[in-house]
């Protein structure tokens, strides 16, 4: 029997570059979902606004716990959005360095990886954060930063960081 996806191997076993991403909500989509470990599911958390939608797949890395209690967030750029529950081997690019607002005032940090899917064709020349087009990144922080917002939180861009760093993050996370 398959463990459950959040407690899948966080690289994959032919590499110990490639970490396996679990899309919880495809590029293009207004509904928010998310995987509930304790029933198995995943489970609409919530509905962007009118004209609001995901730039591209967001998941998490699997075997992973933040620093806010959740698996490690990723963002990962592909050529055409997956499903919910899809697993995909992904090269870890950066990161943004991110603090968020909670309901009870404190402050806690949300990073969210930046990775490339492995069978990329039109992303596979990113190698790095700084491939990446600044103002496509001033739109990731800005859909992050308006997303929040919309549900009453705030959150605030620290830096944006390379690979080597992001990974590092990943290895304090895994579990």
């Amino acid at each position: 029997m398959a463990p459950p996806l959040d407690k899948l191997p966080a690289y994959a076993a032919h590499s110990r570059t490639l970490v396996h991403v679990v899309v919880e909500t495809p590029k293009g989509e207004r509904n928010k979902v998310a995987y509930e470990p304790d029933l198995g599911v995943f489970m609409l958390k919530g509905v962007l606004p009118e004209g609001h939608s995901f730039p591209y797949d967001f998941g998490f890395v699997p075997s992973t716990i933040a620093e806010d209690g959740d698996p490690l967030d990723v963002l990962l750029l592909l050529d055409a959005p997956t499903f919910a529950g899809c697993v995909v081997e992904a090269r870890v690019i950066g990161a943004l360095e991110i603090e968020q607002r909670e309901d009870d005032g404190s402050i806690v940090r949300n990073d969210r990886l930046l990775a490339v899917a492995n069978n990329s064709r039109q992303h596979k020349h990113i190698a790095e954060i700084k491939d990446i087009a600044d103002e496509t990144l001033h739109e990731i922080e800005h859909f992050f930063s308006s997303y929040n917002a919309v549900k009453g939180g705030e959150i605030k861009v620290l830096q944006r960081i390379g690979s080597k760093k992001a990974l590092n993050l990943l290895t304090k996370a895994l579990v």
